[in-house]
């Protein structure tokens, strides 16, 4: 799937894009929004990603210009403000859905998720004999269900969109509880010990792997 990510902050869009672009996306950039319609008009995205309070040309006028040219593009707005009524503005503009700032990255992705299930994209996660779908928010492994809370869930969402490499404490703890979380990298340790309790067979090789001193993996 390609993105393209319109947010003038530039170190939160390059954090948000290597993020997505782990998540198995490939995701562009633009820094205003006049940038941002040329780049969007110049090229077909599978779903763009609008901050609203762009220079230039802000989100609202961006999302509506574009549906003005006829242009389909799923559009996930991002924005600080949280009253109703920025919110009803930003999806009367052709926004089809709303994220308020501060959030956590799995909320994110379980937007874009959904967003692509629109365009028939997979969402479905795998590896070995552990199944995810994200649709209907189930696990399983070797076919039997394991009932997994919000938090392990995202968590194991995490570790297998990164499958093959190292997630750090820190790219955890952001990935689940949200870049304003403030609480010790400690709470990722105690959640990976809930969740490997969980998916644990008899006889069989432990999934997650601890990278010490760095974090976790699947499949490394």
């Amino acid at each position: 799937m390609q993105l393209l990510l319109v947010e003038d902050e530039r170190q939160f869009a390059h954090l948000l894009a290597r993020r997505l672009n782990d998540a198995g996306y490939e995701t562009a950039l633009a820094f205003n929004g006049r940038d941002g319609l040329e780049r969007a008009s110049g090229h077909t995205w599978d779903l763009a990603i609008l901050d609203v309070m762009l220079p230039e040309m802000d989100g609202v006028t961006l999302a509506r210009t574009l549906r003005e040219r006829g242009c389909q593009i799923p559009i996930l707005m991002l924005t600080a403000r949280d009253a109703v009524e920025d919110r009803v503005n930003g999806l009367r503009s052709g926004a089809d859905d709303y994220l308020v700032k501060p959030f956590a990255f799995a909320e994110l992705l379980a937007r874009v998720e959904a967003l692509a299930r629109r365009t028939g994209r997979s969402s479905k996660l795998s590896f070995g004999s552990v199944e995810m779908d994200l649709a209907s928010h189930r696990v399983s492994v070797s076919g039997t269900p394991v009932d997994l809370t919000p938090k392990e869930f995202d968590l194991l969402e995490a570790l297998l969109r990164g499958a093959g490499r190292v997630l750090t404490r820190m790219e955890i703890k952001e990935y689940v509880w949200g870049f304003s979380f403030d609480a010790p990298t400690k709470v990722v340790d105690l959640y990976v010990h809930y969740l490997r309790r969980k998916l644990a067979k008899p006889g069989a090789r432990e999934l997650i792997q601890t990278i010490r001193g760095i974090g976790y993996s699947i499949g490394r």
